[in-house]
C-alpha cells in the first residue's frame, strides 16, 4: 500500500506561481514512480509531468512545458510541482499518482497504469 497526500493547492492570478507538494508513504512506495495530473470541470484526467525518485525519467505534457518543474526529495518523501506563469487553463483539481516504476514510458502518460493516488489539491488561476 501507497499513501499519498497532496498539499499547496490555492488562488492565484495569471502570471503567478504556486507549488504543489505530495507526501508518500507506506511500505513499498520507493518502488513506484511520481505523477501529477489533473482535471478539470467537465474534462477528463489529464496527465502533467512523471518523475523517479532517483530524479530521473522526467516528462511532462507539451501544455506545461517550460512553466512547471517536478521534483524529488527523496529525504522527506515528497514530490513536488512547481508552477510558473500559471493561466486561467491550469485551472484544476490536482492530483499525484504513483506507477510502478518499471512501467514504459508511454504508461506514464496514462492514467489507468497508476495504481495510488492521492485526494487531490484545487489549483484556481483568476484572469
Amino acid at each position: 500500500q501507497v499513501q499519498l497526500v497532496e498539499s499547496g493547492g490555492g488562488l492565484v492570478q495569471a502570471g503567478g506561481s504556486l507549488r504543489l507538494s505530495c507526501a508518500a508513504s507506506g511500505r513499498t512506495f520507493s518502488t513506484y514512480a511520481m505523477g501529477w495530473f489533473r482535471q478539470a470541470p467537465g474534462k477528463e484526467r489529464e496527465f502533467v509531468a512523471r518523475i523517479s525518485w532517483g530524479g530521473g525519467r522526467i516528462y511532462y505534457a507539451d501544455s506545461v512545458k517550460g512553466r512547471f518543474t517536478i521534483s524529488s526529495d527523496n529525504a522527506k518523501n515528497t514530490v513536488y510541482l512547481q508552477m510558473n506563469s500559471l493561466k486561467p487553463e491550469d485551472t484544476a483539481v490536482y492530483y499525484c499518482a504513483a506507477i510502478r516504476e518499471w512501467y514504459s514510458d508511454s504508461s506514464s502518460y496514462r492514467a489507468e497504469f497508476y495504481d495510488y493516488w492521492g485526494q487531490g489539491t484545487q489549483v484556481t488561476v483568476s484572469s
